[in-house]
C-alpha cells in the first residue's frame, strides 16, 4: 500500500473520529432548548460535554491539516469551491465556542437566552452543512481541465446534497439524545431516552434513504456493505434506547456515524472530489497528493504524535466518565 492511500484512509479515520465525538456534542446543543426546561436543567446538558466539546473539535483541525499537507490540490479545490459553506461552518464553531465560555459570566436571564439560542443555532447549522459538503463530495461537483471549481453556491444545494444534510442532523440529534441519556440521571434521562426514541423513528426512513440514492448512484460493493452494517446499527439503536440500555444504544450510535463514513470513502476512492464536467477531471488520490517525501515526514510524525493525542483524549473522557445529575448542578 502506497502512502497516497495510507493517507486517504487516515483522513477517512480522523473524519470519522470527528462525526462520531463532536457528533454528539452538536446533538446536545441541538437538543439544548428541549430538554432545558429552566437554567439548571440546561447546564446541567452543557456540563455533559463541558469538558469535551473542545478536544472534539481537535479531530477537525488535524483532519483539515492532513488534508492540506497530505492532498493540498484537493484541499485548493474544496476550500475554494465549498468557501461560503465552510465559512458559515467555521464562523459557527467559533461563536459556539464563544457562547460555552461566555453563558455564565453574567446572571442575566436575557444575556443566557441569548447564548443558549447561539449554542442551539452554531450546533444547527455545522450538523446540516457537513452533510450537505460531504454530500456533494460524493455526488461530484464540476471540476474543470485546471482541477479549478467551475460551479457556484446554488450547485452545492442540490436534492442529494440537501438529503445528506438532512441525514448528518437527525444523525448527530440523536446521537447526541442517547449520550445525554447514558451521562445523565433523574428526570433528564428520562426526558433524553424518549427524544432519541422518537429521533431514531425519524433518523431510519431518512438516513435509508440517502443510503439507498448512494447505493444506486455508486455500485460499490463495499461501499453498499459498509452502509448495509450502518443502517443495521441505527435500527439496533431503537430497543437498546427503549430498553434504557443507554451504553450500548451510545455504541451502535457510535457504529451508524463510523460505518457511514466509512461508506463514504470506500466508495469514493481513488476519487477525493470527483468532476460532473469529465471524470478525466477528476481528483484522485494520485493527482492530488503531495511528495512522497512529504508523505514519509508527515507518517512519521503522526506514528509519534498519534498515540500520545489519543491517550490523552482518552483519558479526559475516563476522568469525567461520571453521570451527573440536577442535584450536582448549584442553584
Amino acid at each position: 500500500m502506497d502512502l497516497t492511500t495510507v493517507w486517504f484512509l487516515l483522513i477517512a479515520v480522523l473524519w470519522a473520529g470527528y462525526f462520531l465525538l463532536e457528533g454528539f456534542d452538536f446533538g446536545v446543543g441541538i437538543l439544548l432548548p428541549f430538554v432545558g426546561r429552566d437554567d439548571r436543567s440546561r447546564r446541567l446538558a452543557i456540563n455533559t460535554i463541558g469538558p469535551v466539546w473542545d478536544g472534539n473539535e481537535v479531530w477537525l483541525l488535524v483532519a483539515g491539516g492532513a488534508t492540506f499537507a497530505a492532498f493540498p490540490e484537493w484541499y485548493a479545490t474544496l476550500f475554494s469551491g465549498f468557501f461560503l459553506p465552510l465559512l458559515i461552518i467555521l464562523v459557527a464553531l467559533i461563536v459556539r465556542g464563544l457562547a460555552f465560555e461566555y453563558r455564565g459570566k453574567r446572571d442575566g436571564a436575557v444575556w443566557k437566552k441569548r447564548w443558549d439560542t447561539a449554542i442551539f443555532t452554531c450546533s444547527l447549522i455545522p450538523a446540516i452543512l457537513w452533510g450537505v459538503a460531504f454530500g456533494n463530495i460524493l455526488r461530484g461537483v464540476p471540476i474543470d481541465a485546471n482541477h479549478e471549481y467551475a460551479g457556484g453556491f446554488f450547485n452545492l444545494l442540490n436534492p442529494y446534497a440537501l438529503l445528506g444534510g438532512l441525514t448528518t442532523l437527525v444523525l448527530f440529534t440523536l446521537h447526541g439524545a442517547v449520550f445525554l441519556a447514558l451521562k445523565t440521571d433523574g428526570p433528564m434521562r428520562e426526558q433524553a431516552g424518549r427524544i432519541a426514541e422518537t429521533t431514531a423513528l425519524v433518523a431510519v426512513p431518512i438516513a435509508a434513504g440517502f443510503l439507498i440514492w448512494t447505493g444506486f448512484a455508486h455500485t460499490d460493493v463495499w461501499g453498499i456493505a459498509l452502509s448495509a452494517l450502518a443502517a443495521v446499527a441505527l435500527v439496533t439503536a431503537i430497543p437498546l434506547t427503549r430498553a434504557g440500555r443507554e451504553g450500548w444504544a451510545f455504541t451502535a450510535t457510535a457504529a451508524t456515524l463510523l460505518l457511514a463514513v466509512a461508506a463514504l470513502f470506500v466508495t469514493l476512492f481513488p476519487n477525493v472530489m470527483p468532476s460532473t464536467l469529465d471524470p478525466a477531471f477528476s481528483l484522485t488520490v494520485h493527482n492530488a497528493s503531495s511528495t512522497p517525501y512529504t508523505l514519509k515526514v508527515m507518517t512519521w510524525v503522526a506514528v509519534f504524535f498519534t498515540p500520545i493525542v489519543l491517550l490523552y483524549q482518552g483519558w479526559t473522557y475516563w476522568i469525567f466518565r461520571k453521570r451527573l445529575k440536577l442535584s450536582d448542578i448549584p442553584a
